[in-house]
């Protein structure tokens, strides 16, 4: 589990520097670690999924951090956090839209179709940036804590959360006007953020405290905390609001733990590849799919807020993000290198 480790390090030490050589050197790092064969305590079975193709991605072969669909248009945002660019992509057609530079280290992207607005973290310059989904012209800049990654809407109060990680705190902004609302110190590094809507309140996993934040995102005050046992590093963040449950990775150990929120307690925990990073819910389907640095993807079903295995297997080197169609239930996963070499976005749809 040292190498999860180090491959979260090597990812902040990338967010703070600026020599040349250095971040040259952790890319390399950072490119290794996505190319670690696939060895993990999550037992190997095979994936419950069916290729349905690919969409060649421009670019070169550095990393792609997150991702985030429009179903109703099939319109995926895709962060390529090494080019600095965000890449648009239409899933119905299969072709890219376009490209969107000068984002600097891009790492979160959320489509918010409702207001035709994509926001995205240029973690290189601290800020939360406010794309329109029509044209992908820069609409806003807003200043956040250090080191910005991923981001949660509060449709509530049309605010943007955005998480600073080595920061430690989030970042409120008003989703209309861009504007800073407030902000929230978690006591440690932060992991991501997510808005339960059965509670009306924000969720975030804090890496440093090995915990789960519940916030009042009325007030931005941290009402209670949910500890983790058996959690090193919790990251990343899923939500099933209808079951109460929240879903949270451990990077350090590649495990993913299920969390009764009401209760505030730990429920279950599974084994899943190594350096878990990028989860995504498919509410219709009572599935959580689970991406991981060494390139192994783990489904599982979900039912009641328990889960059960549905197979778990490396996918691609590189395959650590994912996206969900919840309308048609395919699963989406951008990575550097494809069977060409050159950067290709895999869709998956489950198996008959």
């Amino acid at each position: 589990m040292a190498k999860s480790r180090i491959c979260r390090i090597g990812r902040v030490w990338l967010r703070t520097r600026k020599a040349v050589p250095v971040a040259v050197a952790v890319v390399l790092l950072v490119g290794a670690c996505s190319r670690t064969p696939a060895h993990s305590s999550s037992p190997s079975s095979p994936l419950p999924l069916q290729s349905v193709g690919e969409v060649a991605l421009p670019g070169d072969n550095s990393r792609f951090d997150y991702a985030s669909l429009d179903s109703g248009r099939g319109l995926l945002f895709i962060a390529h956090l090494g080019a600095s660019e965000v890449i648009e992509v239409d899933v119905h057609a299969n072709k890219v839209v376009r490209t969107i530079p000068n984002i600097a280290q891009v790492h979160g992207v959320l489509v918010l179709p409702e207001l035709h607005r994509v926001f995205v973290t240029a973690t290189g310059d601290n800020q939360t940036v406010v794309l329109d989904e029509d044209t992908g012209a820069v609409l806003n800049r807003a200043p956040t804590g250090q080191y910005p990654d991923g981001l949660a809407y509060d449709p509530k109060r049309g605010a943007v959360w955005t998480t600073n990680e080595t920061g430690g705190s989030e970042t409120v902004i008003d989703a209309g006007t861009a504007a800073v609302r407030g902000s929230v110190v978690m006591g440690g590094e932060a992991g991501n953020v997510a808005y339960d809507s059965a509670t009306d309140r924000m969720l975030v996993a804090v890496q440093g405290r090995g915990d789960l934040a519940v916030i009042d995102p009325a007030t931005l005050a941290v009402e209670s905390r949910i500890g983790l046992p058996g959690c090193d590093h919790p990251h990343g963040l899923a939500l099933d609001p209808a079951a109460g449950a929240a879903f949270v990775s451990c990077d350090g150990n590649a495990s993913l733990l299920s969390v009764d929120i009401a209760g505030g307690r730990v429920t279950s925990s599974n084994p899943v590849g190594e350096g878990p990073d990028v989860l995504a819910f498919d509410p219709g389907a009572h599935r959580l799919y689970v991406a991981a640095e060494s390139g192994i993807v783990t489904v599982l079903d979900e039912q009641n807020g328990k889960l059960q295995l549905a197979g778990s297997d490396h996918l691609a080197d590189g395959a650590h993000v994912v996206a969900v169609d919840p309308a048609t239930h395919h699963s989406y996963y951008p990575i550097p290198a494809g069977p060409g070499g050159h950067p290709v976005l895999l869709e998956r749809a489950p198996a008959p």
